[in-house]
């Protein structure tokens, strides 16, 4: 946006400065050419008196220097009166005084002369002389006005006024230059002020956008001052207020949980106290062991909820847990009920440490979730493996069954929809996706070599919560992940359970 005005206000000045600019420049050029013809036509009717009262030549020499700038300005071209037709009346007047001098006048201009260099051509001149008005012509290096001029014999006579270009352009470059400046500076102020302008409405904008974007990776405690243009202004009291509304909810959602997780500690207590009623035996040391796993999780719901920061899957750089271990206990934890219901199971994989970003609690939750979801909707006596494998960049987790599969994985992986008809609320699968997606892997849902259905869990070790892949790099991940993925069905199925 900023730019933008930039460019806006740059054409729209530039524009007004040449409209004006250019006819302005013009009438200075012409301006000027006036100003030397009007000089010219002052010097030359500076002239003219002295041509009406005499046309000697001595005389008008002595005018045509006093009245010119430049010796080599002024000419005065005095017709020739041979044929008798002035000189002769001005002779035969020769009796009285004034006849006398009007006969001397016209005797001296009977041959007719020129005062000063002659420029314009012979053309020009009888042809302004025949005229009787003036005009101006080009000859080399400017231009001359002619002028007529009455004498007193009757004939006319022409002042030639020299007119240079250097006179006819004088101080039109200066101009020029004078209005090129400002028309520059008009170009630059307006620039700087559309910039001012759109940085004064580009960061608020900019402010608001990093504000959306900080809420929207969960620092809820970020607002946005509201300044700048009403709209802006308007759409900051917005934001921050649903930024209050966001809060107010969160804290609302934690205040529920604790609550309702609160509230299952009574019936917790009468459970964990009939389970030690229960006596010695297999059954009766797995089910206390439920129960004290169970008040655990009821603890950790509470804390959690009680705790305002926000809370993540993924644990920090050398923060985690070891795979293998977690999946070793947490079998160890189904084994006792798979004998009961005559479930042949076996794990591979986990004979080694594999570290993963994600915090025990949570892995063990998800595998908790899965396991809980084969002794759940499959038959007494299904089989179930539990495969680890450990890729260059990330953990893969196979949970399979030999059960009759799911018709539907893409609602079963839909938060809070179920069959209905067995009591499934897909939360399980939902608290795998969220283990699986914040350290930036995913979870598919597929048939296994046992016949029945296989979760993948692929868990990236890099941390980097961007899943989806484009170009080469991407290209040889998703060609390793397929690898490894084959290599532990080939596997499972060179030793499928019964």
């Amino acid at each position: 946006m900023r730019w933008a005005l930039v460019k806006v206000s740059l054409a729209v000045t530039a524009m007004v400065v040449v409209a004006f600019a250019v006819p302005l420049g013009l009438v200075v050029r012409e301006m000027a050419r006036d100003r030397a013809f009007s000089n010219a036509e002052r010097e030359a009717a500076a002239v003219a008196p002295a041509l009406s009262i005499t046309t000697d030549r001595e005389q008008l020499e002595r005018v045509v220097a006093a009245a010119g700038s430049d010796d080599a300005a002024i000419a005065v071209h005095i017709p020739a009166t041979g044929d008798g037709t002035d000189g002769g009346d001005g002779g035969d007047g020769g009796g009285g005084t004034e006849g006398d001098r009007a006969g001397g006048a016209a005797g001296g201009a009977a041959g007719g002369f020129d005062i000063g260099p002659e420029r314009a051509a012979a053309e020009d001149i009888a042809a302004v002389r025949r005229l009787g008005r003036a005009s101006t012509t080009q000859v080399p290096d400017g231009s001359v006005l002619l002028q007529p001029v009455a004498l007193s014999s009757g004939a006319i006579a022409v002042v030639e006024v020299y007119v240079p270009e250097s006179e006819v352009s004088n101080g039109v470059g200066t101009a020029w230059a004078v209005l090129a400046a400002v028309g520059a500076a008009l170009i630059v102020g307006s620039v700087a002020v559309a910039d001012r302008l759109g940085v004064r409405m580009v960061q608020p904008a900019r402010r608001l956008a990093e504000g959306a974007q900080d809420l929207g990776e969960g620092k809820l405690g970020v607002r946005v001052p509201e300044e700048g243009p009403p709209e802006l202004r308007s759409a900051a009291v917005a934001f921050n207020s649903m930024a209050d509304q966001v809060v107010q909810l969160l804290a609302n959602e934690r205040e529920l949980a604790a609550d309702l997780s609160h509230r299952l500690r009574t019936p917790l207590t009468v459970l964990r106290l009939n389970a030690a009623s229960l006596g010695e035996g297999p059954a009766a040391e797995q089910t206390r062991a439920a129960v004290e796993q169970l008040e655990r999780e009821v603890d950790t719901i509470i804390r959690t909820a009680r705790d305002a920061r926000p809370q993540t899957a993924a644990a920090g750089p050398g923060a985690g847990c070891d795979a293998a271990e977690v999946v070793r206990e947490r079998m160890g934890f189904w084994s006792a009920l798979a004998e009961d219901e005559g479930r042949t199971w076996r794990v591979a994989g986990a004979d080694r440490p594999v570290r993963i970003p994600v915090a025990r609690a949570d892995l063990a939750a998800a595998l908790d979730a899965l396991l809980g979801n084969v002794f759940r909707h499959t038959p007494e006596g299904t089989a179930f493996a539990v495969d680890v494998h450990n890729a260059e960049d990330a953990v893969i987790v196979l949970v399979s069954d030999a059960g009759p599969g799911i018709p539907d994985p893409g609602a079963a992986m839909a938060r809070g929809r179920g069959s209905g008809s067995d009591g499934s609320t897909g939360l399980g699968l939902d608290i795998v996706r969220r283990l699986a997606e914040s350290t930036g892997g995913d979870v598919r849902i597929g048939s296994s070599v046992l016949g029945g259905t296989e979760v993948r869990i692929w868990l990236q070790l890099d941390g980097r919560a961007a899943p989806v892949r484009r170009g080469h790099r991407g290209a040889v991940r998703r060609r390793r992940l397929r690898g490894a993925v084959r290599t532990v069905r080939t596997f499972n199925r060179s030793r499928s359970l019964p």
